[in-house]
């Protein structure tokens, strides 16, 4: 197994951050990033970058955090108990985008790298990541797009790889108070080290590389579809449910939130508008409702392909 390079990891992440602040720039046209830019107490910093007002994004934040401790916090150590107490490290990109247009979907992605080390014992080391897609508006071609790059982003890496992490996907972004999924998916992966340090350092830049290669042509596609009242509010009814999500399961904003992390860079994930209806049901028949009953429960969108 080779070294693990964490000094590695760190310069693409800086520069995977760099270069989607660029392409959402360009593809919003009047929105900008603004920088925040942090240090950690208890080890570590980060930079906080927020777009909010732009002509086609409402808010788009893409993070990069370093962090290191003298105790892996518990999101991070429940599933493997025995590296609870070490030392650790971590870094990552995390970027969340909520346009206006409610016909474009909110986009998630994150990658990251852990390290775990013990004065008598070997580190022990994982990538984790993915990207998924939350419509509030369902359409087919744009689902079978936005699995078909997540499959271009597996395929040098083994023929089952795609349908293992969309299925991983579909299971780790669901509502169990709900009984929905979140959006429709896309690749999730965590406590990557299987096949060495370089292949598995390529998979997850394969990832993040292909992010944007799923998402800007659905953006192109729907910025400019008419909407209304009805849509707008329907958006924020829905981004209701990213916030239940995100508060109540995410593993990333425990781990956040458990290691001491910049609150504001947490919660970036979160919408700047949303609401609540008690009782809510969707017209029979509606697209509101096609939402749910359509695109809200795990779809084999390759089957034909």
């Amino acid at each position: 197994m080779t070294k693990p390079d964490p000094e590695a990891v760190k310069t693409y992440l800086l520069g995977r951050q760099e270069a989607l602040c660029r392409l959402l720039e360009t593809e919003d046209g009047d929105g900008r990033f603004h920088e925040d830019a942090w240090e950690r107490a208890e080890g570590g910093a980060g930079r906080s970058r927020v777009l909010r007002g732009g002509a086609v994004f409402e808010q788009a934040g893409i993070n990069f955090s370093h962090v290191h401790g003298d105790s892996l916090p518990e999101a991070a150590s429940e599933r493997r108990p025995e590296l609870a107490g070490r030392r650790f490290q971590a870094m990552g990109v995390s970027l969340v985008v909520h346009p206006h247009n409610p016909y474009v979907p909110t986009a998630h992605a994150n990658v990251r790298f852990f390290i775990a080390e013990r004065a008598d014992a070997p580190p022990v080391w994982w990538f984790g990541g993915g990207f998924d897609l939350t419509p509030y508006y369902g359409f087919d071609d744009d689902c079978r797009h936005w699995h078909a790059v997540a499959r271009q982003a597996c395929a040098p890496f083994g023929d089952d790889i795609y349908r293992r992490y969309k299925r991983w996907c579909d299971d780790y972004f669901h509502l169990p108070h709900r009984g929905e999924q979140r959006g429709i998916g896309g690749l999730f992966f965590d406590d990557l080290n299987d096949w060495g340090f370089e292949q598995c350092f390529a998979f997850m830049r394969s990832v993040a590389d292909h992010f944007h290669c799923a998402y800007v042509p659905i953006v192109q596609r729907r910025r400019a579809m008419p909407w209304g009242a009805r849509e707008r509010q329907f958006q924020l009814y829905r981004r209701g449910r990213y916030v239940e999500f995100n508060l109540l399961f995410d593993r990333g904003t425990k781990f956040g939130v458990q290691s001491g992390g910049r609150t504001e860079s947490i919660l970036m994930s979160l919408p700047p508008l949303a609401r609540w209806q008690y009782g809510y049901t969707p017209e029979p028949g509606s697209a509101e409702e096609r939402l749910t009953s359509r695109y809200l429960t795990p779809v084999d969108w390759l089957s034909d392909a």
